[in-house]
């Protein structure tokens, strides 16, 4: 108890030497940021919800019941329930690689991770329908063969897991890298193999980086636009995503159709920044040694 209390007066004496501001501008500078918020935020956010519902429960639920909407939203869950789960693969080799060994070429490894991040994905897209068109480079040879890439499923993924394959990996490096290998080496020297090392040390502590990467990888996927938008072929009822579902019946004026599909992609952004912040309390709470309750 006296500890704590300790702790806490040491708290309240850093705080009061770190924070020189006056109490009036503390509340003008958290009265800016509540502001911001409201109106870059809170306020888009509830006209989705309000537009979504202007003619009732009804029409909502209607714009849900046509063909293109429901095959928009099948392919959306297709895309990200095949480019997730390589891009974890992908994430935990690349994070392990670069975190636990030493190898020429690794620095050029990060930077290509990185690369997604500083593409524009429109020209990411772009690049699958060069390779893959019917004009481009392997074009020509694919429909020889009756393999269709560009304008299909295909491509849609390839262009999903270029602009996604970053979190998971970008999570994971500087977890693994401050964990360092000791656990590791020990688990070896006591004579586990590599795979028992790697689900019974190195797996249970990189859990909350993993699954936070991988929340941040789906949302990322189910809302892409750029990218697929240009390898798409915008097809409508076969290639079209919830987001290109949502341009489409926003260019038509059906408002209400096109605000209930972005509806549902809000509230997977929602639902994303609840799990976000329970992903970062346990992961707090593992990282200090209290139990996540």
């Amino acid at each position: 108890m006296l500890d704590a209390v300790a702790r806490n007066t040491q708290k309240g004496i850093r705080w009061r030497s770190v924070v020189t501001e006056s109490a009036l501008v503390r509340r003008l500078a958290i009265a800016i940021a509540i502001a911001f918020l409201t109106l870059f935020l809170v306020l888009p956010l509830a006209v989705v919800f309000v537009q979504a519902f202007s003619k009732g429960l009804g029409a909502y639920l209607a714009a849900f019941q046509e063909p293109d909407a429901q095959a928009a939203i099948k392919l959306t869950l297709l895309v990200a329930a095949i480019s997730v789960p390589l891009n974890l693969v992908f994430g935990l080799a690349a994070a392990w690689s670069i975190a636990k060994f030493d190898f020429k070429g690794k620095s050029l490894l990060m930077t290509l991770i990185d690369l997604p991040f500083s593409v524009s994905p429109v020209v990411s897209g772009l690049i699958y329908v060069l390779l893959f068109g019917a004009q481009g480079l392997f074009g020509p040879w694919l429909m020889e063969h009756g393999i269709k890439i560009a304008f299909a499923l295909p491509g849609i993924v390839l262009a999903t897991i270029f602009v996604t394959f970053p979190f998971v990996a970008r999570e994971l490096i500087p977890l693994m890298q401050e964990q360092g290998t000791s656990e590791e080496e020990a688990a070896l020297t006591l004579g586990a193999s590599g795979w028992r090392t790697f689900l019974t040390v190195t797996l249970p502590n990189i859990r909350w980086g993993l699954l936070y990467g991988v929340l941040l990888c789906n949302a990322r996927a189910m809302g892409e636009f750029g990218a697929v938008s240009v390898i798409s072929g915008h097809i409508r009822g076969l290639t079209n995503t919830m987001p290109l579902h949502v341009e489409i019946l926003y260019n038509e004026y059906n408002f209400v159709a096109a605000f209930a599909v972005a509806s549902l992609l809000a509230c997977l952004a929602l639902v994303t920044l609840a799990a976000k912040s329970f992903l970062e309390w346990r992961a707090g709470d593992t990282l200090s040694g209290r139990p996540g309750h």
